[in-house]
């Protein structure tokens, strides 16, 4: 049964059916993790989940191991002017753990009627194991398909154009700082999208390690004290 709009938020470690996140063993291997990177990204929905991700070789062993992917090889301005060169091109790009979309300038318009984009998302998303979205990175997730029948959330003032694209195949949540579905985490953005990518390393190396990473970011971290959904 799904949370009403009145119970839009879980307290972790409650119980399981709550969404409580068990002690999870060492990962066997390194996960790689692709943050896609277009023009226009937004630097706090890049820069906090990448910091965070690469902050886990200091916390568990094998940790992850970060990159960047873009449409193509040249420099991608970040929508506050950083430039950045990445790593790999949609082409080059290796298999992916763990796809990380962070929002952009035109996640809402031009992205979205990018197919090469949105064909590379679906079938990059489709085969990692966790997909993270941050902001409105979303609408692209859901774009590609990637959210159907998923329960989701993105930044609060698009929340209502997100039901109006997405209301027929997306359960769209609002005031939380994130929503867990199966393999999809989607987060409002901004400052909170240091929360989701916490998250996800708790999920995978345990709490310990997340409380390890936050304190390396001075960020005080609790999952239980964090407003969030987890649907299933």
């Amino acid at each position: 049964m799904r949370l009403g709009p009145l119970l839009l938020f879980c307290l972790l470690g409650a119980c399981r059916t709550a969404g409580a996140v068990e002690p999870r063993p060492a990962q066997p291997r390194e996960l790689a993790v692709g943050f896609l990177i277009v023009d226009g990204v937004y630097n706090t929905e890049l820069i906090a989940p990448y910091d965070v991700f690469q902050h886990t070789l200091f916390h568990a062993q094998p940790g992850m191991r970060v990159f960047t992917v873009a449409p193509t090889a040249a420099p991608v301005k970040s929508f506050e002017g950083l430039r950045i060169v990445p790593d790999y091109t949609l082409a080059s790009a290796p298999p992916i753990d763990v796809l990380v979309v962070p929002s952009a300038e035109h996640s809402m318009d031009s992205d979205l009627e990018n197919a090469a984009l949105i064909a590379w998302v679906q079938a990059r998303g489709e085969h990692a194991r966790f997909v993270l979205s941050l902001c409105d990175g979303a609408f692209v997730l859901a774009k590609a398909g990637l959210l159907d029948g998923h329960a989701a959330t993105t930044f609060p003032a698009d929340v209502a154009r997100f039901r109006e694209l997405f209301a027929r195949t997306v359960d769209v949540r609002e005031g939380v700082s994130f929503v867990h579905d199966g393999p999809r985490i989607t987060s409002v953005g901004g400052a909170k999208s240091y929360d989701a990518a916490l998250y996800l390393c708790e999920l995978l190396y345990g709490a310990e390690a997340a409380r390890g990473i936050g304190r390396g970011l001075v960020i005080d971290w609790d999952a239980r004290a964090v407003a969030h959904v987890v649907a299933r």
